[in-house]
């Protein structure tokens, strides 16, 4: 690409970056608006799975809730999706992000988002499967309104720990503790799944209120699909750069984020319901 009238090495070099950025920019949107049918594909109610320009919706209405998955399974990695969550009164709603393993031994890492009403503040609950045994939920409100803006959500996952990300901050670790008898999921590889759905049996202050249709159809909003994760096939071996020290753990300012979030807005943690587990799950005493 010639430039006429360009003068100077300054100006010179300042407009070939320019080209090349610009470049960049346009393959970038155009990987964005490709990455769904590149990497997913609807699940159920396909109808129900809108794609408008680089942006992805999912459609819940009283005739049904819709889902994606994705095209492969990982074994460790991390993935993220940027989110817009139902606005308005979304009570009764629920809006899943989740990781799974197939088979009744599956293991699974969930965020599912529960609406409320108008101005009351959405509720995320995290829960981890191994071995098939769940029952280890974290509810939090998020610091921030979910459905005005864009925010991201990730899962970091390796053979020390798997991480909840929202926007970069962790809000819960799962460590491996498989030396304490806790199975941890490290063998079976996992899609990578999203879905709408109509949960008014207790998503919302318990089941109490119930999904008002006449706010139907329900939204959510997605864009930026981001995997960097280790493509799974018979006989792989996913090694890579989430096996390297920095990732066995949380690094300082990530245990003060965590800190801050647990103390600040977990209204809900397992490990403390003396109710449902007299004595603490292994997991909970490490």
């Amino acid at each position: 690409m010639a430039m006429a009238g360009c003068k100077g090495g300054c100006n010179c070099m300042f407009w070939w970056v320019f080209c090349i950025v610009v470049m960049l920019c346009s393959l970038a949107v155009g990987c964005q608006s490709a990455a769904f049918n590149d990497f997913f594909y609807p699940t159920w109610a396909a109808d129900h799975v809108m794609s408008q320009g680089d942006l992805l919706q999912l459609k819940l209405d009283r005739t049904s809730g819709a889902g994606f998955a994705s095209k492969s399974t990982y074994l460790f990695g991390k993935a993220t999706v940027q989110m817009k969550l139902v606005p308005g009164d979304s009570a009764g709603t629920v809006t899943a992000f989740y990781m799974s393993s197939q088979g009744d031994q599956h293991d699974e890492f969930d965020y599912e988002f529960l609406g409320n009403t108008s101005g009351e503040p959405y509720v995320v609950q995290t829960n981890v499967f191994s071995n098939g045994v769940g029952e280890r939920e974290q509810r939090i409100y998020l610091w921030f309104d979910p459905t005005a803006n864009f925010h991201s959500y990730s899962f970091l996952w390796n053979r020390q720990q798997a991480v909840f990300f929202v926007d970069n901050v962790p809000i819960r670790v799962f460590r491996n503790n498989e030396k304490r008898g806790v199975p941890y999921p490290q063998t079976g590889p996992m899609g990578i799944f999203s879905s709408i759905w109509n949960g008014d049996g207790w998503a919302t202050q318990g089941g109490r209120v119930k999904t008002d249709w006449s706010h139907a159809p329900f939204i959510s909003t997605y864009k930026n699909f981001n995997i960097d994760a280790c493509k799974y096939s018979s006989g792989t071996k996913c090694t890579s750069w989430w096996d390297q020290p920095t990732y066995t753990s949380l690094n300082s300012k990530q245990r003060m984020q965590l800190k801050w979030v647990q103390e600040k807005y977990m209204i809900y943690d397992y490990c403390k319901d003396s109710v449902r587990f007299p004595s603490p799950p292994a997991e909970c005493t490490a």
